[in-house]
């Protein structure tokens, strides 16, 4: 049975046939090439690294953010190798997801060692949804941030939803922002994880101006809390495209970990959504 969420993808796929994209680029202030967040493609990165960067090229994309694996940061590569096969593809390493743990010196050499440059850390490394941890949380963040400036890379922190619960009538995420350094810590919004959360992300770029240097653009089924293909959830992708300078967007990856069919004809139908809008 063909429903309309089958018919967008295939008539986007239809579009793409086998040809190259070329670099995207938007008619605006800010034009800049899309990048992938590699979680998108995590059981192909962990099976064929290789194979799954070079397919990951040929639609286009030109940037890369890595996730941590079961085979580390960088799916059983070196970072070195790593950032030679990019390289080779046409495309660049320039961030990773990772965990502010106790083995961060090696994290950050590995970084350095791959040419990245940033180091986004994934997830709050200590539990508690309040104010004081978040507080804890936040100078925590602007030592990594120093750390990492010393080597030459950027701090980064990508939030989900849970950072926009509230406490003693504080947004806990605000306190991040509030209490972070903004040239120590480079805050990587997920739009997806905000307006899941109630939010506006357009909000966040209007108080907090050229705090977002990274973006995950992620569309959002906000009924299952599940991302989905482009224009089949609830993120305005054309008003979050027309305000990337009031954010300070430098690098947009595309993050998307439910599919309708695989990562590969989700990410063509994404790549055919920005081409044509």
């Amino acid at each position: 049975m063909t429903t309309r969420r089958t018919f967008l993808l295939s008539s986007a796929a239809a579009t793409l046939g086998t040809t190259l994209l070329p670099s995207l680029v938007f008619p605006m202030e800010t034009k800049r090439n899309l990048g992938v967040q590699l979680y998108t493609f995590r059981k192909e990165m962990g099976e064929d690294p290789m194979g799954t960067l070079k397919k990951i090229a040929s639609i286009g994309i030109k940037e890369i953010e890595s996730a941590g694996s079961q085979k580390g940061y960088y799916y059983g590569l070196k970072p070195t190798e790593m950032k030679s096969a990019c390289e080779a593809l046409g495309m660049k390493l320039v961030s990773g997801h990772v965990q502010l743990d106790s083995n961060w010196e090696q994290t950050m050499e590995d970084a350095v060692a791959s040419g990245q440059e940033y180091l986004v850390c994934s997830s709050m490394p200590s539990r508690g949804q309040n104010s004081d941890n978040y507080k804890k949380v936040a100078h925590r963040f602007n030592e990594a941030g120093e750390a990492c400036k010393k080597l030459g890379l950027r701090f980064g922190y990508h939030n989900h939803d849970f950072e926009f619960e509230s406490d003693k009538g504080e947004v806990l995420y605000d306190i991040l922002l509030q209490e972070t350094d903004q040239d120590l810590v480079h805050m990587e919004l997920d739009l997806g994880w905000v307006i899941a959360a109630g939010k506006a992300p357009l909000d966040y770029f209007s108080r907090f101006p050229g705090r977002f240097p990274l973006w995950h653009l992620k569309d959002m089924n906000l009924d299952k809390k599940e991302s989905t293909e482009f224009g089949l959830g609830g993120l305005d992708i054309p008003a979050m495209m027309s305000h990337q300078e009031e954010a300070g967007v430098k690098h947009i990856f595309i993050e998307q970990e439910e599919y309708a069919h695989s990562p590969l004809e989700s990410m063509k139908h994404n790549m055919a959504y920005m081409q044509k809008i």
